[in-house]
């Protein structure tokens, strides 16, 4: 199969080789008609700009891919980091990790820093931000820049490695209803992940399915941090009677769930005595606390493993691969923080 040179893109676009190193190289030199034309001419041809060519297996330990994490605190990253690294290591290749901290402008600069650099390829955790993450995506492809996200976005084709978070909700609420629980509250997450949504919509669905009844202000939208998390819950708790407390609350993620146990430590309500807390992703230091919490095991590692082996299998390719859309398994993991009523 022959390769695709600069040559062949200028013949189809019937432009010059400078005029496409210029749109390669984001130069605002370029008419708007003509960078289009080159652009198309490039997806067309399927061709690949030399920065991040696709290289033999003999190269790969001076190349890297990149992994783009949102929020470089979170545990949750942490577990998925040392699975791509375990795999692009064992393939020669380096691994260069960056966080958007949940800015889709961020994210866009540092997804074409990585375009511009020796970086063949990236996994990245996706910010929402209406459509805006579409297009920044499409640009992507537009280049043939081998890409993996970690959440499905609508709308765009491209090889995912995410967890079934819609089943894995549905099992913590049967846990929870199956021990005699019914006024349920989810602290949810942020409005820039996917995962967010996926987890309010499995909380929906378990009551949809179920003979208990489901209100709207059972969600309750907090964010991803343990600060977040905290505050929320003094904000939810602030004025309640307590004949309208919860008797348990699901969180977004863990470190969501260790802020609301330190609200509910602060405002003297019992843990499990009065409410059950469940997290959600099963981060190391959840397990051995005062309250060892009850989560949602999530596969972060193997996440990790597979994105990289999905990366690295388009990198290595001589022609375009079909899309893989990997969904993972999450299980419910029962400690000392939920109780049966």
């Amino acid at each position: 199969m022959k390769k695709t040179t600069i040559d062949d893109v200028a013949a189809k676009a019937g432009v010059s080789k400078g005029t496409v190193s210029a749109v390669i190289n984001e130069k605002n030199t370029v008419a708007a008609m003509t960078r289009n034309a080159v652009l198309k001419a490039m997806n067309e041809l399927h061709y690949q700009p030399r920065g991040n060519a696709r290289m033999s297996k003999k190269s790969t330990a001076e190349y890297s891919i990149g992994l783009l994490i949102r929020e470089i605190e979170n545990p949750f990253y942490t577990g998925i980091a040392l699975g791509v690294m375990e795999f692009a290591n064992s393939k020669g290749y380096l691994v260069t990790i960056a966080s958007s901290e949940g800015s889709h402008d961020l994210e866009e600069k540092l997804s074409q820093h990585f375009t511009r650099k020796n970086v063949k390829g990236a996994i990245i955790a996706p910010v929402l931000d209406g459509t805006a993450e579409i297009h920044h995506l499409f640009g992507l492809k537009t280049t043939n820049f081998p890409f993996v996200l970690l959440e499905r976005i609508k709308g765009i084709q491209a090889n995912v490695v995410s967890i079934d978070n819609i089943k894995s909700m549905k099992t913590a609420m049967k846990y929870l209803f199956d021990h005699g629980h019914s006024k349920i509250v989810h602290f949810a997450g942020p409005k820039h992940a996917a995962h967010a949504f996926e987890r309010i919509d499995g909380f929906n669905r378990a009551f949809s399915e179920s003979r208990h009844v489901y209100r709207s202000d059972m969600i309750v939208m907090t964010g991803a941090h343990y600060d977040q998390g905290f505050q929320k819950c003094l904000e939810y708790f602030d004025g309640r009677n307590p004949e309208n407390y919860p008797t348990a609350i699901v969180c977004y993620n863990d470190l969501v769930a260790l802020g609301v146990m330190a609200a509910l430590a602060q405002l003297e309500i019992g843990v499990p005595d009065q409410i059950s807390v469940i997290g959600n992703d099963n981060i190391p230091f959840v397990r051995n606390g005062p309250i060892p919490l009850t989560t949602i095991e999530a596969p972060m590692h193997e996440l990790g493993v597979r994105a990289a082996e999905i990366l690295i299998r388009n990198i290595e390719s001589p022609k375009q691969l079909p899309f893989e859309n990997v969904l993972l398994e999450a299980q419910l993991i029962v400690r000392k923080s939920t109780r049966t009523l």
